[in-house]
């Protein structure tokens, strides 16, 4: 059982040495460690065009009560309150309406 365990182990060994000399870069990409402002805009907007086109519609934008609720939030009292009563409840009591 020993031997067997030994064999398989060197094997493993073997792959994995032999995987790394592939991970070598060429010479042509080691000089390429940066992108131009050009292609870099591009890499970003990629995500938004690729939902345009998924969804047939322009992807939702932000809540607009997200700035209320990190708010709330910083204050204990009305983030406490707002895990018992809703956000919108504990927002008014705290800072008016909503």
């Amino acid at each position: 059982m020993r031997p067997l365990t030994l064999l398989a182990l060197l094997a493993l060994a073997a792959l994995c040495l032999a995987g790394q000399v592939d991970l070598k870069p060429s010479v042509a990409d080691s000089g390429k460690a940066f992108v131009s402002k050009r292609e870099s805009s591009e890499v970003v907007r990629r995500p938004r065009r690729y939902l345009d086109q998924v969804l047939g519609a322009p992807a939702p934008y932000p809540d607009p009560l997200e700035l209320k609720k990190e708010v709330c939030e910083l204050n204990p009292d009305c983030d406490e309150l707002a895990d018992h009563i809703g956000f919108h409840e504990a927002y008014r009591r705290f800072y008016g309406t909503v």
